[in-house]
């Protein structure tokens, strides 16, 4: 494996990317050969995130992830990245004050995280201001937000009316202010996060929000097709990881019965 990356370095590549017009690459891994795979292939962030309750822990949604688990998943990531940065998530309910934010921001990166992102955006600014300014790297998250389905009863688009769409912007320009490396535009309605891409100077990552983010995100499950039970309608999936899988097993089965 070639020599990491210092995080100064990391840091530097990505900032340059947008006004290089080059769009970031953002994929998630959980383990140590996801990981090694993505980051050989180039990736400009591995994202542990905590999608992984989902498509690695079979939890129905985000919120039952531990900071532990998260912690677990990030050393393993961690062993197999030299070049990307590597952004953890922090779980639901791990950052409900400055100080908890802070502390569970430290733990993810003692455990290998280059950054961390939590979701949210004014209303979180005093927990967002003390991880900066603990000297931890921060990456925002705004729009829908997955660790709140259980509040609002599902995942809905946001964005839809003119209120709505200057509030994620207000949020956008907070993050933004404040000193965010990047900040994921999710579920949002592609001018509004468009909009919001051309206002703000930090990367702005989609994930289900239109072609027009400064790059695009998704759940490596998702891009393979590793998790068959389930894929978000804006994932197309460029393999059928499961049904090789399946192939293999019943391969597998017929040499050892036979």
């Amino acid at each position: 494996m070639e020599t990491p990356l210092t995080l100064e370095t990391k840091l530097a590549n990505l900032a340059a990317l947008k006004p290089s017009g080059q769009k970031v690459c953002v994929l998630t891994a959980a383990d140590y050969p996801t990981g090694r795979l993505l980051d050989e292939a180039g990736v400009d962030i591995v994202l542990v995130g905590d999608s992984l309750g989902m498509v690695v822990l079979g939890y129905p949604d985000t919120v039952e992830v531990t900071l532990a688990e998260m912690l677990h998943h990030t050393r393993a990531v961690r062993r197999g990245v030299q070049r990307a940065l590597i952004v953890g998530d922090l779980p639901y309910h791990t950052y409900l004050t400055p100080g908890q934010a802070v502390e569970s921001a430290q733990a993810l990166v003692e455990a290998g995280a280059d950054a961390v992102k939590l979701e949210g955006g004014v209303a979180m600014l005093p927990q967002i201001e003390a991880i900066i300014k603990a000297g931890i790297p921060f990456a925002g998250h705004i729009g829908m937000l997955p660790q709140s389905v259980r509040l609002e009863g599902g995942y809905k688009k946001k964005g839809k009316s003119e209120a709505e769409a200057d509030l994620l912007l207000a949020d956008a320009l907070a993050l933004d202010e404040a000193g965010s490396v990047a900040i994921v535009l999710e579920g949002m309605v592609p001018a509004v996060a468009a909009n919001i891409s051309r206002r703000v100077t930090c990367p702005t990552i989609g994930i289900g929000s239109g072609p027009d983010c400064d790059g695009q995100v998704l759940v490596t499950a998702d891009l393979v097709g590793a998790f068959p039970w389930f894929r978000p309608p804006f994932a197309k999936a460029r393999a059928d990881v499961a049904g090789a899988i399946r192939s293999a097993v019943t391969e597998f089965q017929s040499a050892v019965r036979s």
